[in-house]
């Protein structure tokens, strides 16, 4: 594993993060907020990794560049890198929830000295998954913090959190990657054309974990599919319509994922009218069959507003087999 400068577009944190480990002050707890994918899983290892390196001195008196930490050859690094340092855990949800038996189990490990390490270091994934009680015996612990224990939990949002417990931690926000970022790594190291990579990268809302899962997967292909589909509704029959609202609602797992291609499609047939430069499906362009490029600005403005509704509906709960149903007969009838 590299170092913190794999992190891509995240020079403000990771600066955060290097200012401390080079002042030897680093806090008990630290709180990285910021959407799935941008990093924040890595950077927590690869801190775990530097405050325990061999190359940092870790104390005021010895200054380091954080720049020659982590080593990621050294023991500690070697086993941090494995997953196999006694001293790094992880904590993750069970189910949808981190349970206060995990808390509570955390608590008895963290009673006792570390094994080997300079910090004992506790990842909490997800942390907005703790339930109220579990939230509460975590803020126990950042009250009164263990010797040689460093904290780091990852969330959405602080506003996921109990006030409590963000005030205790030293927040580092992430930011979303910009799609030039995620442009660069899909074409450098998932072999995807430019134009492709452009249109994964612009899907994918800032997160390079989500591009790299898209890229892996048979998504382009799907996209192609169901813009072809959207293409010939008003010209198909309704039972072609209403057998593809029946295929889009039984995936549920990608219901969300088909709901942005459509979006992302209609916008495009607008988009091309005043900022041609601006299309997402730049590699679907000359596409002459499918109509959302030669729609007048009235009837696009409609579709665009009925996706936004079913997406609505889905997230309500809405019976999907109905509502998607009603979303592709608008759609075949604008």
């Amino acid at each position: 594993m590299p170092g913190f400068e794999s992190i891509i577009d995240q020079q403000k944190p990771i600066g955060i993060l290097r200012a401390l480990l080079e002042q030897s002050a680093v806090a008990h707890a630290l709180l990285f907020t910021g959407i799935d994918g941008v990093g924040k899983q890595t950077t927590a290892r690869l801190f775990a990794m530097a405050v325990n390196c061999a190359s940092y001195p870790g104390d005021a008196a010895s200054r380091v560049s954080a720049d020659s930490v982590p080593c990621g050859q050294c023991v500690s690094c070697r086993k941090i890198i494995s997953g196999n340092h006694p001293d790094v855990l992880h904590i993750q949800p069970q189910g949808n929830l981190i349970r206060i038996d995990q808390i509570r189990a955390l608590g008895r490990t963290l009673a006792m000295k570390p094994y080997e390490a300079r910090y004992r270091v506790v990842m909490i994934s997800d942390a907005q998954r703790m339930n109220p009680e579990s939230a509460n015996a975590l803020l126990k612990m950042l009250e009164e913090p263990p010797e040689q224990t460093l904290l780091v939990l990852t969330a959405s949002e602080t506003s996921d959190l109990l006030p409590t417990v963000v005030s205790r931690c030293q927040r580092v926000r992430f930011n979303p990657v910009s799609i030039p970022g995620i442009c660069r790594e899909l074409v450098s190291h998932c072999n995807l054309s430019p134009d492709v990579a452009r249109v994964v990268a612009a899907m994918a809302g800032g997160s390079m974990g989500r591009a790299i899962a898209m890229s892996r997967s048979d998504w382009l292909e799907r996209r192609n599919w169901l813009v072809r589909e959207l293409a010939g509704l008003r010209q198909a029959p309704i039972s072609v319509g209403l057998a593809l609202a029946q295929r889009l609602a039984q995936d549920k797992d990608r219901l969300a994922e088909s709901l942005e291609v459509m979006l992302s499609w209609f916008r495009d047939g607008l988009v091309r009218l005043y900022g041609p430069g601006k299309i997402i499906n730049q590699d679907l362009i000359p596409l002459p069959d499918c109509g959302s490029q030669n729609e007048n600005p009235e009837i696009l403005l409609s579709k665009i507003q009925a996706v936004r509704a079913a997406e609505k509906a889905v997230a309500a709960n809405a019976n999907l087999r109905l509502t998607i149903e009603g979303l592709i007969l608008r759609l075949s009838e604008t």
